[in-house]
């Protein structure tokens, strides 16, 4: 009767590729986040001024789409900390 001894041990080239995939995933650390972006204060002044100055803006102006999107990472950086 043949043996079937070889038949049943993982070839070479499937540990080494079991091998890369592991050491891989080892090498991903705590470190490889980003650290959070700083948040600048701003005076009520300046927060005021700002104010007034939107509502000095036409009707659907681009820029206060984009200080929308500007305010929602801001309060995503606050909360990375």
């Amino acid at each position: 009767m043949p043996s079937t001894a070889r038949c049943s041990t993982p070839l070479p080239a499937a540990l080494l590729i079991v091998m890369l995939w592991l050491t891989g995933c080892a090498m991903a650390g705590s470190e490889a986040h980003a650290p959070c972006p700083p948040v600048v204060d701003y005076t009520a002044a300046d927060q005021a001024r700002a104010a007034d100055e939107v509502e000095t803006l036409s009707e659907g102006a681009v820029v206060v789409r984009m200080l929308s999107d500007y305010a929602v990472m801001r309060d995503q950086a606050r909360a990375c900390r």
